[in-house]
């Protein structure tokens, strides 16, 4: 796999007893015993007789290389590729195609709300169907968002973090901004052959240019919104302010931000037709419509020469959640969260057995995961381990429960390996025929891919992550950096900072934007990030910020985008006028930060 292990064995006893005679001697001539070490590896006492371990999927020590300049580096394992192609070509001799990809997208949900990661019957919501597609398939349990809504999906869309696409936050209620005519995953797809259907929430802009259709989709069955954007507003107890002022209502009930579910077609590239109003009563069976809307495309193309696309974002389980009749209570929570958590579940499995019923099972590739961490504003919500909640870049807002599934393909099993939303769309590209470098031929060479092929990561038996680092964001910031078990954060948010009652979460913090240089934490001994390692562990803290400062550089190079964004009096360095600019690159290029991998 290309790893290099150090080891300071002897390869025999008489090797070692031959030194040891020869250091005897020195000291009995009473000669220092120069070049020969005694103790160069233990502690005060003496020398260890550990001999350690090196872990195949742990990266501090490997440089990784960029298949393109304007990809993000990757960690080469040419023989699991090999492995993995194999198998690859062997399914597409098989099937004559192509293999098909699913996206479900759930919303706002935790990293422990699945069963598959501890959750489940645990926390009131029990989740067999994922919980039995997750445990046969490849459960990542480092697998990465951004901090919100939007910029996650975006991420999904364009293979780019927030920076590089440009959409830092939600739009809500038509704000301007959006995907805005961005080469998209569904695009690139739907030039290889693939047919490419969308349902559910998009949220990626209601502007002209940032319409479905016209990024790549063939349909698109949805609202473009986001849940509360069509409810909260309506409902009595939760905005009286607004519900019980006819003159405020009258304003949201006349706003020009889209009001119902639509349907958007290429046939129309100015506009997506109105569907039924979104009201209090519609929203508890959009998930529903949905469903059916997915299972029929799914009919449609049984049997079909060409491979599919199917992105299924799920209204649930964003607040309001506002269970039918058929869910509510259904979970022994009885909350609304958890009664949309189980009919989420049900979701799921009614589009594998789809899925297994039309024959497309064993050549679709399904990867499950949630859109951020829980919106710990609003209860009842979602639960994480980690540090933080939606809207920041700790772990709690960002690590998200995913597995990817496809079955006889993927090995049942779990890695830790680093896996980002933006992998997501150069590894449907590598399936579909355009792997690694050769995607970089396919977007204009200013575009920054951050995302990596990960393609092998799932397929190959026992294969290895391609990701050495993951950068975290967070709103205009390059917030952290993780490389192994190691994460250095120098941005991030304090989330109670502000205010300490209520219900407080990710948007309703502080940002603080320098430290004091070495908060790093152990994401193994300390996966909370309350106990800071910085100082004590600089032999690998050096290279971890190694890894910060080439990315840093790339930023410089690839500049940031700004289409959605947050109001701040402190905008991060590398987006300053063009002589500040200057001056950092020619710093970076001439003495940089931290030091690079071996």
């Amino acid at each position: 796999m290309g790893i290099v292990h150090r080891s300071s064995d002897l390869k025999s006893g008489a090797s070692i007893a031959a030194l040891v005679a020869c250091a005897l001697g020195l000291a009995a001539l009473g000669m220092p015993n120069v070049g020969f070490a005694q103790n160069i590896r233990g502690s005060a006492t003496g020398p260890t007789t550990a001999r350690g371990y090196d872990h195949p999927g742990q990266y501090l020590h490997l440089q990784d290389v960029k298949p393109a300049d304007n990809m993000y580096p990757v960690v080469q394992h040419f023989e699991q590729d090999r492995r993995a192609q194999d198998k690859l070509s062997a399914l597409a001799a098989k099937t004559g195609k192509k293999p098909n990809i699913l996206v479900f997208l759930m919303d706002d949900v935790g990293w422990m709300d699945p069963g598959f990661n501890g959750g489940g019957v645990a926390v009131g919501n029990a989740t067999p169907n994922m919980d039995k597609i997750a445990n046969d398939g490849l459960i990542l349990t480092s697998a990465y968002s951004t901090p919100s809504c939007s910029p996650s999906r975006a991420t999904i869309m364009t293979g780019q973090n927030p920076l590089h696409h440009g959409i830092l936050r939600p739009p809500m209620y038509d704000e301007p901004g959006g995907l805005s005519g961005a080469v998209t995953v569904a695009d690139l797809l739907k030039r290889q052959g693939y047919v490419t259907q969308g349902v559910g929430k998009w949220h990626m802009g209601e502007n002209k240019e940032s319409l479905p259709q016209n990024v790549g989709f063939d349909d698109y069955v949805g609202f473009l919104g986001v849940s509360d954007e069509y409810s909260e507003w309506r409902d009595v107890y939760f905005n009286p302010e607004v519900a019980l002022s006819p003159a405020r209502f009258k304003m949201m009930e006349q706003d020009k931000f889209n009001h119902t579910e639509v349907h958007c077609t290429p046939a129309n590239t100015n506009d997506c037709e109105n569907g039924r109003l979104i009201d209090l009563t519609y929203i508890k069976d959009l998930d529903k419509h949905w469903l059916d809307t997915s299972l029929a495309f799914l009919d449609k193309m049984k049997g079909s020469k060409q491979p599919f696309f199917l992105y299924h974002a799920t209204r649930g389980c964003h607040f309001d959640n506002y269970p039918s009749d058929e869910w509510a209570g259904k979970s022994e929570a009885r909350t609304v969260y958890s009664d949309c958590m189980v009919h989420m579940d049900y979701v799921l499995g009614q589009l594998v057995d789809k899925l297994q019923q039309t024959g497309e099972l064993e050549n679709t590739l399904i990867i499950l995961t949630s859109d951020n961490g829980p919106e710990c504003e609003i209860p009842p919500h979602a639960r994480t381990p980690f540090r933080g909640c939606k809207g920041s870049s700790w772990e709690g807002g960002v690590r998200v429960p995913t597995f990817a599934y496809w079955k006889g393909m993927i090995k049942p099993r779990r890695s830790d390996g680093l896996f980002d939303f933006a992998d997501i769309m150069p590894t449907a590209l590598s399936l579909a025929g355009v792997p690694g470098a050769k995607l970089a031929d396919l977007l204009p060479k200013t575009t920054y891919i951050d995302g990596v092929d990960q393609a092998s990561f799932l397929v190959a038996d026992d294969g290895l992550s391609a990701r050495r680092s993951r950068p975290y964001t967070l709103n205009q910031y390059f917030a952290a950096i993780r490389v192994d078990e190691l994460k250095y954060v120098w941005t991030a948010e304090l989330e109670n900072a502000i205010v300490q009652k209520g219900d407080w979460g990710g948007f309703s913090g502080a940002i603080f934007t320098d430290t004091g240089g070495a908060v790093g934490f152990n994401l193994y001994t300390d996966p909370k990030e309350d106990v800071v390692i910085g100082v004590r562990h600089i032999p690998i803290g050096v290279p971890v910020l190694g890894a910060a400062a080439f990315y840093m550089k790339e930023l410089i190079k690839y500049p940031p985008q700004f289409k959605v964004g947050f109001l701040s009096n402190n905008p991060p360095v590398y987006d300053l006028i063009p002589k500040m600019q200057d001056l950092l690159r020619q710093n970076m290029e001439k003495t940089g930060t931290g030091r690079p991998t071996p």
